[in-house]
């Protein structure tokens, strides 16, 4: 085509319409323009067919191309004519029948390959599982290959047609129809499967890659679940059900815990391959029947359980935290199981008898143990944490109704303060201020638990008047340092006589260097050695008098021993020999205390006097004398006091004393939180509201019932303390103090 293009605007004049169609033609300009040419477009004289055999020539090109992939041929024509090919006859509005045609030949070779499946030539199982991989992967091949062939009727025809399947979804529609939901393949197929789980969770090896993609290929095929996992889940179920029971017989606690976790780190890996389910295990082996036959919170298991509670199972403790986390309720029954052991445990701590000595030790070694194992295996929990705290609390509580009258409560107490006073004394080397501080801490952790403080303070006071007046405490800053932190946890009222022991012996510690300042200012200043104590007899424990008949003696040793071996010793300087009643008579020493006296001197390392008979126990009728052999290297001789049974336990009477003593200055106490201080003569108040504000006053000391409030207020109506409102049954009145 050319045209001439004038020297202004283009010419369209010379465009003829014709009848059939557009005739244009470019005739010669005028003569005065110059010439031009016509430009002519002509009508198609008739339009392109197809030859008749076209479909059927294509269609055969195709399938010989098809056939020989599914065959593994070479094929014969390229892919860029087959292509084509599809594009022309999806052009000329041949899809539908291409499709037909292609659906019709994949199935009839996926129907072929089924026969090979259905015969006996494939009774082994493994050969059948891998002759069904293997006819799975070239399927999936073939329909990849033939999918890029099909290409453009997959993009045309396939996506205008919302009824028709993809062709790749069309080959797994035709593959699960004719292969795998036949009954006999299908049940072959499964059953191999389940065979091969089975062998490798008895410890064999197996190929994991053939069951990979065996089971990928039922995912595929959309009947994993239907055809597959029921089963699976169902032989899963008898496999740990079975192993359950067994091991729970076999194995202790921490053995069939292990076994457990290693169970399921193996199901965890497997899932990673088979696609299956891995709570079977947990219900079967933590939360079955059988493992509740093993509960933690079932007494004829508690035996077994117990082991994995034990110091050096934290490793199963934390296994077991883990494993009953993923069971449903399994938390609440592991903390059931818990709680259970802490009180059976702490029980047989604090009620055996045998163990009193060490109470307080044990006590502080299971708490931290137990703390451990919450830091450690139960993350801090706060339930756990929670019911730890209940069970210890309930370690402490009376035995009876009566509030804090139970013999064992009290010698917990005792024993708590004995044991604060052998950590504190001078003698305990075991510790460093830093580890005594963090122990006096633990401490308090129990004291917090114990009910009837002021019984723990009455003895408390009296470990701390031997520590300050002997000189026996390891550490002043120490022993202030614990009264700081009973005053923290009780109130400065608790501890205000325990404060005014240690300003007694500042002042003491004072006036005793004044007074050798001056005596060494004196022209002859005495060679007497002499320390005194000026003690607030309102602050120390009382001591019952004791009378003593002291005598002279001389002596080329220089003795130090307490009062009551001096005593006795004096003795000997006006007779050679002595019964232990007639030193008793002299001395008037209790006959504890006596025998314990007696005991040092005769038996102990520095043997002033002999015992007749020879032996260690002091018995009635047994003879003293004066040892006149008795040598020792040293000049300064100390002789220890034997400590009574138990590491300086009291005696039994000396406990009822201070018992009692107790006990009867709780009465006052509650007396004083009734009757206010104060001298209004007429003051009626409610009695509930009362006795709820002297309640919740004395708390912080001692349990109190309501009962025991309303026996004192009678007590003080009787001693014309109060007196009841006219009227009034359920009011009382004060009178007047100043009376």
């Amino acid at each position: 085509m050319a045209e001439t293009v004038q020297s202004k605007r283009p010419n369209f004049s010379a465009i003829n319409l014709g009848g059939n169609g557009i005739n244009a033609g470019a005739g010669q300009a005028a003569s005065k323009s110059g010439s031009a040419k016509k430009l002519v477009i002509k009508n198609l004289r008739e339009r392109p067919k197809l030859p008749e055999n076209y479909q059927e020539v294509t269609w055969s090109k195709l399938k010989e191309a098809v056939l020989a992939i599914q065959q593994s041929r070479s094929i014969t024509y390229s892919l860029e004519e087959l292509y084509q090919a599809v594009e022309n006859m999806c052009n000329h509005k041949m899809a539908a029948q291409l499709y037909a045609n292609l659906k019709a030949l994949t199935e009839a070779h996926v129907k072929q390959q089924v026969l090979g499946f259905l015969g006996d030539e494939l009774a082994d199982r493994d050969l059948f599982l891998r002759a069904m991989n293997e006819c799975w992967q070239n399927h999936c091949r073939q329909m990849i290959m033939v999918r890029s062939i099909f290409l453009y009727l997959d993009r045309t025809y396939v996506l205008q047609s919302p009824a028709v399947l993809s062709i790749w979804d069309m080959g797994l529609d035709t593959f699960r129809t004719h292969v795998i939901t036949d009954e006999l393949v299908q049940n072959r197929t499964v059953t191999g499967l389940l065979s091969l789980i089975g062998c490798e969770r008895a410890g064999e090896a197996v190929d994991r890659i053939l069951l990979k993609s065996l089971l990928r290929m039922l995912c595929d095929l959309q009947i994993y679940q239907a055809a597959f996992e029921d089963r699976f889940l169902q032989a899963t179920d008898r496999l740990y059900a079975a192993e359950g029971q067994r091991l729970l017989h076999e194995r202790d606690v921490p053995q069939y815990l292990a076994h457990v976790d290693r169970r399921l780190q193996e199901e965890h890996e497997r899932l990673l391959y088979y696609l299956g389910r891995q709570h079977a295990a947990h219900a079967h082996l933590l939360g079955g029947e059988a493992a509740d036959q093993r509960a933690p919170g079932d007494a004829a298991a508690e035996g077994d359980w117990t082991s994995c509670w034990s110091r050096a199972a934290t490793r199963s403790c934390d296994c077991l935290y883990s494993l009953v986390s993923r069971v449903k309720n399994g938390l609440v029954e592991l903390g059931t199981g818990m709680s259970t052991y802490v009180k059976k445990r702490g029980r047989t701590i604090v009620v055996d008898e045998e163990k009193d000595r060490a109470m307080v030790q044990e006590l502080l070694e299971f708490k931290d143990h137990m703390d451990n194992i919450m830091v450690q295996c139960f993350q801090n929990n706060d339930k756990f944490m929670q019911l730890l705290r209940g069970r210890l609390r309930e370690l402490h509580q009376p035995a009876t109704e009566q509030a804090g009258r139970d013999d064992r409560t009290v010698v917990r107490q005792v024993s708590l303060s004995k044991y604060i006073d052998t950590k504190l004394r001078s003698g305990n080397k075991e510790a460093t201020e830093e580890e005594l501080e963090r122990l006096m801490d633990k401490i308090m952790v129990l004291f917090r638990f114990i009910h009837g403080k002021d019984v723990f303070e009455a003895f408390y006071k009296k470990d701390l008047a031997k520590r300050l007046l002997l000189g026996k405490s390891a550490s002043v800053d120490a022993e202030k340092s614990m009264l700081s932190k009973l005053k923290q946890e009780c109130g400065a009222g608790f501890t205000s006589k325990l404060e005014g022991m240690f300003k007694d012996m500042e002042l003491s510690k004072d006036i005793m260097l004044t007074f050798k300042q001056h005596l060494a200012n004196q022209r002859k200043p005495p060679s007497l050695d002499l320390n005194v104590n000026i003690l607030t007899m309102g602050y120390w424990p009382t001591y019952p008098p004791v009378e003593a008949s002291p005598a002279s003696r001389h002596g080329y040793k220089e003795l130090h021993v307490s009062l009551y071996q001096a005593l006795v010793l004096l003795l000997f300087n006006d007779s050679t020999e002595l019964t232990l009643e007639e030193v008793q008579a002299s001395t008037k020493i209790e006959k504890d205390e006596l025998r314990r006296t007696v005991q040092s001197l005769a038996c102990g390392k520095a043997r002033v006097i002999q015992k007749v008979p020879r032996g260690k126990d002091i018995n009635p009728g047994d003879k003293f004398v004066f040892n006149r052999e008795f040598t020792h290297q040293l000049y300064r001789i100390k002789i220890n006091q034997i400590q009574l049974k138990g590491d300086g336990q009291y005696s039994m009477e000396e406990q009822k004393d201070t018992e009692e003593r107790v006990f009867q200055d709780r009465q006052y106490q509650i007396d004083a939180a009734i009757v206010p201080h104060h001298e209004d003569a007429q003051v009626a108040l409610p009695q509930p509201a009362h006795i709820g504000a002297a309640i919740h006053q004395l708390k912080s000391q001692f349990q109190v019932k309501p009962t025991d409030l309303k026996k004192r207020i009678e007590s003080l109506i009787d001693r014309d303390y109060m007196e009841r409102g006219q009227g009034q049954s359920q009011h009382v009145q004060l009178r007047g103090l100043s009376q």
